[in-house]
């Protein structure tokens, strides 16, 4: 199968893709940094339609408080790179898509935008399930902006395999 992810993110989008299957489980994605990468990667599956049903890229806050329902507060005090805001958008694809599994991606890709506190590479995720608590990690991935949004691909589907396995 040609394909414009690594192998191994293939691998892990289609044992998501089995699994929510298998669990009878939908699936959406809510991203920032990535812009649409953790859906792409999804989709790139055949039949992945019968799981996947809704891909948000809120880059912008007013997105993320439009969309998902991302505290306007915690992004005017703490930014859109934390925790809090990485379940908020994980919590609010969950409740407005339907789905019953929603991974969440928001972080600094680079080249520039990072800081002492909050460098480039710095990706907060989170996994909502209906039924259980929301997922939270926290990750700093070395690289260029390409190598810190692939990775961040790999470990939101990661993050997923966990939260349904």
């Amino acid at each position: 199968m040609t394909t414009l992810f690594p192998p191994d993110i293939i691998d892990y989008a289609m044992r998501v893709i089995a699994a929510c299957r298998s669990q009878d489980l939908t699936l959406a994605t809510a991203e920032s940094c990535t812009g649409g990468l953790v859906a792409g990667a999804l989709t790139e599956i055949p039949g992945s339609s019968a799981v996947f049903g809704l891909g948000l890229v809120t880059y912008a806050y007013d997105a993320k408080t439009d969309l998902l329902g991302v505290s306007e507060e915690v992004l005017a005090m703490q930014g859109a790179v934390n925790e809090t805001v990485a379940r908020q958008m994980a919590e609010g694809a969950l409740e407005r898509s339907g789905a019953k599994v929603a991974i969440a991606v928001t972080g600094i890709a680079g080249p520039d935008g990072g800081s002492a506190e909050k460098p480039v590479g710095l990706v907060h995720f989170g996994c909502a399930r209906r039924g259980f608590e929301t997922l939270h990690l926290r990750e700093v991935f070395p690289g260029d902006r390409t190598g810190i949004r692939l990775a961040s691909v790999r470990t939101a589907l990661e993050l997923v395999l966990r939260r349904i396995a």
